[in-house]
């Protein structure tokens, strides 16, 4: 198969306020150097999906505001590969805009695409599943998702169920997928693991642009029927306009809601290649290294006394000293300091709510330093 046809769209859009105060609009966790290997989320996905992808055939789709952040960490990309969304609205609008914009250069493409902020461990391993993925794609109406072995009752993640497996090559790790489950409560995610049917739904998706288009002619068809309309728009002047059009005009959908959950040709490549999506504080905690006291520490002037299963994460030019604490969330940036039980953690997106709530308060009733 032509290396050429192969494609990767990267979803770069999330504002990540479950990593808060580390992670904030203005840049957000996928622009992070999260694991402090000096690379950001962002940059790493790229890395790895370059290995088997053209660097002409990736395309990053973004919101405005994190155009020129895309642009300065990858280097690599020109201008055109870097699809500026005027407004939030879920992964359908933004992978359909993408397959257009593809499928205007290349009919037969097949596309991989992959959330911005995930950590494979086994890069290798992995890579070597989406080359099998892409093999099983071209030329066949199917849509395909990456699932994992679950080896804990996860109730963060999606769940794919899993049916007959399907004849493809010599693979073994190849079924159709039965079911898609929204994220369970913990005695759901014991039966999930207990029955071996069930694997966690990584969000990374592998199919032909044709097959994908579809998939949403039938099953989200006013979404489709915008994109298509305007794609004698592509590539020209007018493509940005019509783009702002659009989105204002779309619905706020996921994929796996609007299509995945739908289609009845959807068949899933079931590994396990260390993977998390990185998601919250806890799952950074699983896959950070951790000193003798099981804490895993950011920042090159901390002190720990009496403290274990923690996450700290403080800047290199502070000096902290931390006495007595267990099972903590303590991270600063800029000017926010956040204390958080990592029991609680789920709870930070209402202290960013309430935050901004009282700073947009402030503002108000300062203006220019003057109370009004």
């Amino acid at each position: 198969m032509e290396n050429s046809k192969n494609y990767c769209v990267i979803m770069a859009g999330g504002i990540g306020s479950r990593f808060w105060p580390l992670s904030t609009a203005a840049k957000p966790k996928q622009f992070l150097d999260i694991l402090g290997i000096g690379r950001s989320l962002l940059q790493l996905t790229y890395d790895r999906f370059s290995r088997v992808i053209p660097v002409e055939n990736f395309l990053v789709v973004t919101s405005e505001d994190y155009k020129e952040l895309v642009l300065s960490q990858l280097p690599g990309l020109n201008k055109s590969q870097v699809l500026s969304e005027p407004l939030r609205r879920n992964t359908a609008p933004c992978i359909c805009y993408a397959t257009y914009k593809i499928l205007s250069k290349c009919p037969d493409a097949n596309v991989i695409v992959a959330p911005s902020d995930h950590l494979i461990m086994k890069e290798d391993y992995f890579l070597e599943e989406i080359s099998n993925g892409l093999r099983y794609v071209s030329g066949r109406d199917v849509l395909l998702t990456l699932g994992l072995q679950p080896n804990r009752p996860e109730t963060g993640y999606g769940y794919i169920q899993v049916a007959e497996k399907t004849e493809f090559e010599d693979k073994e790790n190849l079924f159709r997928v039965k079911t898609f489950t929204e994220k369970p409560d913990r005695k759901m995610a014991e039966v999930f693991l207990e029955t071996g049917e069930f694997y966690w739904n990584s969000g990374i998706f592998i199919w032909s642009a044709k097959a994908i288009l579809n998939a949403f002619a039938k099953h989200l068809s006013e979404v489709n029927a915008l994109f298509d309309y305007g794609k004698k728009h592509m590539n020209t002047p007018d493509e940005v306009s019509y783009i702002n059009k659009v989105y204002s005009e779309c619905p706020n959908i996921s994929i796996d809601y609007g299509v995945m959950e739908k289609a009845n040709n959807v068949y899933v490549l079931c590994a396990d290649f260390g993977w998390s999506d990185l998601g919250t504080w806890g799952s950074l905690y699983e896959n950070h290294s951790k000193d003798e006291a099981a804490n895993a520490v950011s920042g090159d002037k901390v002190f720990l006394y009496d403290t274990k299963d923690c996450i700290v994460a403080m800047p290199n030019d502070k000096t902290v000293v931390i006495q007595g604490l267990e099972d903590f969330i303590v991270v600063e940036s800029e000017k926010t300091l956040l204390i958080c039980k990592k029991e609680d953690e789920q709870q930070i997106r209402q202290f960013v709510a309430d935050v901004m709530l009282q700073e947009g308060k402030s503002r108000k009733h300062v203006q220019n330093g003057v109370p009004e």
